[in-house]
């Protein structure tokens, strides 16, 4: 991937402000050594993020001998960032601060049969201004929206490609979005957004090499390799939950037969209870929520029924992460969105369990395999965090203000992670 100096620069600025955010407040000597810039290079772009008031100055730091270092510290009030995680189910958005710090919320429902792209539009749309509303914010201070929606994205054009739980191809979802929302916005993917906040603020902080496994009503795995996002040269990569766990299985919602997401992804857990126990109570046919809510509920109770359709999940859960373990060796595995979040530590157990019981005992014995501690919605964080690229790569371009989207990166992997 050839990259210009702009490129680079913006990078480098990106990377300097998350360090900052993180750590605030910290030095530039600090930031050199975290980042591996020269201090020189540190010191004129943290004097660029003081002129764009994303950050500020906050005294000095006690020093025993020599020059007293300087501190900077993420400027909370200088603007404000909208993460958005459609998901098949609703629509979740979260409006931050530059620190990252959630400040407004709202939620829409979509109902079955509400997915054509005027309708989630619509959700997204109703949800954005109820949080610039609840914030009390000006408008201007919004320096972007990130849109995560699940299926294949292209950032360079905005565009959903292909969400097969919606059969939607070719949705210019951005240019759609930006006919009612005023703030330039950035679209991408859950599994990308979902890796972006653990390496922010999650289990992958700090980590060289994570998987990120997205246990929802889809399933997939976003990927950080080499410290940095890995994308695929499409920007496709993480599409676990499409890989074959079964051979001639359970028709997936792709077309294909057997895969991961049909045995693990909400639908399929419920495809799990149904086979084991038609007539369970556990089964709200037509709420996904609710089925998988019980499930946690009647594990805590000791069901029977219960516990064996998590532990029988969580062996094709186990499986699916064996083979990611063995491929990537990664040095930690998180589980993340909302069913993982419901099953919790029972599920966690389990697919513990599993892995050992498939991955080879080398990758294994490096890997650890926790829960995602994120206690916001991870993929609206990192949707957040697309929309402040955004804002910087726009600096770095000399965009106006009021432009609709500004062209994230190219596919590849990307350093600063994004």
């Amino acid at each position: 991937m050839k990259r210009t100096s702009r490129d680079i620069r913006t990078a480098n600025r990106y990377e300097v402000l998350r360090q900052i955010i993180a750590e605030s407040p910290t030095s530039r000597q600090e930031l050199a050594a975290a980042t591996g810039l020269s201090l020189a290079t540190v010191a004129t772009l943290v004097g660029e993020l003081l002129d764009l008031r994303m950050i500020t100055e906050v005294g000095f730091e006690d020093s025993a001998g020599g020059r007293p270092r300087g501190l900077v510290a993420v400027n909370a009030s200088g603007g404000a960032l909208i993460g958005v995680d459609i998901a098949e189910t609703y629509v979740h958005v979260e409006l931050f601060d530059l620190a990252l710090n959630v400040l407004a919320r709202a939620d829409e429902d979509m109902r079955p049969g509400e997915s054509l792209p005027e309708q989630v539009v619509s959700h997204v749309a109703a949800a954005v201004g109820s949080v610039v509303a609840q914030a009390g914010i000006e408008g201007a201070r919004v320096l972007g929206v990130g849109v995560s929606v699940p299926g294949q994205v292209n950032r360079d054009t905005g565009i959903s490609e292909y969400a097969p739980n919606w059969d939607w191809h070719d949705v210019p979802l951005l240019d759609l979005l930006s006919e009612v929302i005023a703030y330039p916005l950035y679209l991408d993917n859950p599994l990308r957004a979902g890796a972006v906040a653990e390496m922010w603020f999650g289990a992958a902080r700090g980590r060289g090499d994570a998987v990120v496994v997205n246990l929802g009503t889809g399933v997939g795995a976003g990927l950080a390799l080499g410290g940095g996002l890995y994308r695929g040269v499409s920007n496709s990569a993480g599409e676990w939950g499409h890989t074959t766990l079964v051979l001639d299985g359970r028709l997936c919602r792709c077309g294909n037969h057997g895969c991961v997401e049909a045995y693990v992804g909400a639908p399929g857990i419920m495809l799990n209870l149904r086979e084991l126990s038609p007539q369970s109570p556990l089964l709200h046919p037509e709420d996904q929520t609710a089925t998988i809510d019980a499930l946690a509920r009647g594990v805590s109770a000791g069901d029977p029924v219960a516990v064996k359709v998590v532990r029988e999940t969580a062996r094709y859960v186990g499986a699916g992460i064996a083979n990611l373990v063995n491929v990537l060796n990664p040095e930690i595995v998180v589980l993340s969105s909302w069913v993982a979040r419901s099953l919790g530590e029972p599920l966690l157990h389990e697919v513990r369990e599993a892995v050992g019981r498939h991955a080879l005992p080398r990758p294994m014995a490096a890997t650890r395999i926790v829960l995602s501690p994120i206690p916001t919605d991870p993929a609206c964080l990192g949707a957040a965090t697309f929309a402040l690229e955004g804002a910087l790569q726009s600096v770095g371009q000399r965009k106006a203000p009021s432009a609709k989207r500004a062209a994230p990166a190219r596919a590849g992997r990307t350093a600063p992670p994004s």
